[in-house]
């Protein structure tokens, strides 16, 4: 009996590069928080609750949280 094939795991493409998205936004702003202006930490938590927000669009399949 040979084992089964492994499912893919990456079934939902634009989830997953909506995450990869929020990951990666996730890994600069730690690496440069400390240098940032005040202007630009705004800019990168509005970035994040936008990319949040697309994560909960995709994964639920409907609209935006309130």
């Amino acid at each position: 009996m040979s084992p089964r094939p492994r499912a893919e795991r990456r079934h939902n493409r634009p989830l997953r590069e909506v995450l990869d998205d929020l990951l990666a936004h996730t890994r600069a702003l730690v690496r440069r928080a400390k240098e940032m202006t005040p202007a630009e930490l705004d800019y990168a938590q509005q970035r994040l609750e936008w990319l949040a927000d697309e994560v909960w669009r995709v994964a639920t399949g409907g609209a935006a949280p309130p």
